[in-house]
């Protein structure tokens, strides 16, 4: 069983960034959708990535993203469970 979440990512420190893109390739089998926003004035990329993932899966992930120097992520988790293999 997983569970539908949205991980809401801040960038303040792009150079980071390459960093961030290669965590989430990595995790793209659990991603269903992503959408970034440069926000220049307040030099900030703001970035939301909605996963079907285990919980397991999505706090590793967020997990790894908050490590990243210059990079903050928070998790919210829905109350949607999702029956079976989340790459189907």
């Amino acid at each position: 069983m997983t569970r539908v979440a949205v991980i809401s990512i801040i960038v303040e420190d792009s150079s980071y960034i390459e960093e961030l893109n290669k965590l989430l390739f990595s995790y793209r089998e659990y991603i269903i959708g992503r959408m970034g926003i440069p926000y220049k004035k307040g030099k900030v990329n703001i970035i939301c990535v909605a996963i079907d993932a285990s919980e397991d899966v999505i706090n590793a992930l967020t997990g790894k993203i908050g490590r990243l120097k210059g990079i903050s992520a928070k998790t919210n988790y829905s109350n949607v469970f999702v029956e079976g293999d989340s790459t189907e």
